[in-house]
């Protein structure tokens, strides 16, 4: 752990996207390094003046809390640096620099991890199918990965824990953070079983751009990534093209033809991006070969059988989640054609879905994404001439109109 309190420094600074983080380690051979540098050494990299600030600043009182915070709590802390850290992981461009957990540390490289997600507003369906595939993974010998969230991510998870195996919860928030609270039993039962982690600081509150961020290191810890059911543009997606993005492999369960639930998982199927399955066993058998030492046939379960299993601890009623309360600026949100988020370019989605959590300035857009900051102002200028964007009171920005509910 030596060195432990610069790898937190250098990970909390402020403008810092992940990728910018793994490149300043690199470059100079160490955050030990990167922590000692002045000024001038920063010119030579491009980065924004509220970045360079943020490296200027040399307090270490912000990860000495972070350390006393991990005491306090009971947290493990696993850092870049250690041997227990994924190589899974590491081969990521933005692999986060430290990792927060609870429960107990997985060695994930020898690990037949799957990662489960899907859609919060799900069918019965899609509960039926992820409890089955997570109960059929689990009794098999593989490691089940997942969010914490209400939907597929809940019934994934105990699925999983019905076929008696270890779980891993992903979170977006700080690993002491419960979002949804109404999952707190579900939280307990992955930290007693398997393990809580998280890339961000004890207290960290679950703001929405955190999640997109989070479903890197889902897939990046996992073999494959299963989608049990996703809309259109949804978060599971995002998931699923991480893993693509990252070589591995992707798995959708199919819906029908109609299911606004199922058009995400049917079209990776039928884009030939995800391979399609029905079972736990057309998933395993990617992996019967490699991990043999791993993996072992349970005893066949019916249908049947298996859904009267995931019965015996019933599902708590679903609440519903706080949303951030709204400043009156951004009520009301006329409802704009599909065509126009269609139109726009890769960098004006991504900004306008920022937006679209709450108003942010120039600045602020070019900490949160790596978007150069002239691209930044021209895609701004863009959206507001579309009338996609408004203008706030001190230079911020904020959506203008709602194309659909984001997950």
């Amino acid at each position: 752990m030596a060195g432990i309190q610069y790898l937190l420094w250098l990970s909390t600074r402020r403008g810092l996207s992940h990728r910018h983080q793994v490149e300043l380690l690199d470059y100079f051979g160490g955050a030990e390094r990167a922590y000692f540098a002045d000024r001038e050494a920063y010119e030579p990299l491009g980065l924004t003046e509220e970045t360079k600030r943020s490296l200027c600043d040399k307090s270490l009182d912000g990860p000495q809390r972070i350390l006393e915070n991990c005491d306090r709590l009971g947290l493990f802390l696993l850092s870049c640096q250690d041997g227990a850290y994924p190589e899974r992981l590491l081969q990521l461009s933005d692999y986060p620099l430290v990792l927060y957990g609870k429960g107990r540390l997985f060695r994930f490289d020898e690990e037949v991890a799957v990662a489960m997600v899907g859609s919060r507003e799900c069918s019965a369906y899609g509960v039926k199918m992820a409890g089955r595939i997570g109960m059929g993974l689990a009794r098999a010998g593989a490691l089940v990965i997942s969010g914490l969230a209400q939907g597929i991510d809940a019934a994934s998870l105990k699925g999983a824990l019905q076929g008696g195996g270890p779980v891993v919860s992903v979170l977006a928030s700080g690993v002491d953070v419960i979002y949804p609270a109404c999952n707190s039993w579900l939280y307990e039962d992955v930290a007693a079983r398997g393990a809580i982690l998280s890339e961000n600081p004890p207290g960290t509150r679950p703001d929405g751009w955190r999640f997109p961020q989070r479903n890197r290191i889902l897939s990046g810890l996992s073999l494959g990534t299963v989608v049990v059911e996703a809309g259109e543009r949804s978060g599971a997606l995002i998931t699923a093209h991480d893993a693509l993005d990252q070589g591995r492999d992707v798995f959708a369960v199919p819906g029908p033809a109609d299911g606004p639930m199922s058009a995400g998982t049917n079209g990776l199927i039928a884009q030939g991006e995800a391979k399609l399955v029905r079972t736990a066993g057309d998933i395993l058998c990617e992996y019967e070969g490699r991990y043999a030492h791993k993996l072992c046939r349970p005893r066949a379960m019916s249908a049947e059988e298996a859904d009267g299993r995931l019965e015996v601890l019933p599902t708590p009623p679903p609440e519903p989640e706080p949303k951030p309360a709204k400043p009156a600026e951004e009520e009301a949100l006329p409802l704009a054609p599909r065509s126009g988020l269609e139109q726009m370019g890769e960098e004006q989605r991504e900004i306008f879905f920022l937006l679209s959590e709450k108003p942010l300035s120039a600045d602020d857009i070019v900490g949160r994404t790596e978007i150069p900051a002239r691209r930044v102002n021209t895609a701004l200028t863009l959206l507001q001439a579309g009338g996609f964007l408004k203008e706030l009171p001190g230079r911020r920005f904020a959506a203008a109109v709602r194309f659909e509910e984001q997950e």
